[in-house]
């Protein structure tokens, strides 16, 4: 996943240690019910789409600017999923990074969904009972935006 400028100006200062920062996932589903995933080019796994706002900007037009940039799909947000700060990531260089997490639920609009950048692998379409691994993150996030019910946890056991 390429670093964004204002990060990589904060870890100038900051160095290796902990940097809070939000983090938006899209749940896009299309008119035939299927979620669209990518397969990530840094640890090739299948992931909901998502990413990191640019300061000032909106979390739900970053999660279209992010889909729309790893996909080629637009998208319209819905509403938002479940908000959720997340456990911190150790990265391979050492940098430290906790992210506040929005999920939104997005309805496809246009776009043939297509690798549209050096952060996925592949991009599809995948029926919900037809995923391929995702872990918890994933599974909750998908689950919950198929539902209106709230969703509750216990945080200390969530990856």
């Amino acid at each position: 996943m390429a670093t964004p400028d204002f990060i990589r100006t904060l870890r100038a200062s900051a160095g290796h240690q902990l940097l809070w920062l939000p983090g938006v996932t899209a749940v896009v589903f299309d008119d035939d019910g299927r979620v669209l995933l990518n397969r990530r080019s840094d640890t090739g796994r299948w992931s909901l789409i998502g990413g990191i706002p640019d300061p000032g900007e909106q979390p739900a037009a970053c999660a279209v600017r992010e889909v729309h940039e790893e996909t080629a799909v637009r998208c319209v947000p819905e509403r938002v999923v479940m908000v959720q700060a997340l456990k911190p990531v150790t990265y391979g260089n050492g940098d430290i990074c906790q992210y506040m997490d929005i999920t939104f639920r997005c309805r496809a609009v246009g776009g043939e969904a297509r690798v549209n950048d050096d952060e996925s692998l592949d991009v599809a379409w995948f029926d919900v009972d037809a995923l391929p691994e995702l872990g918890e993150f994933g599974l909750l996030r998908i689950k919950q935006s198929l539902s209106d019910a709230p969703t509750w946890f216990d945080p200390t056991t969530f990856e």
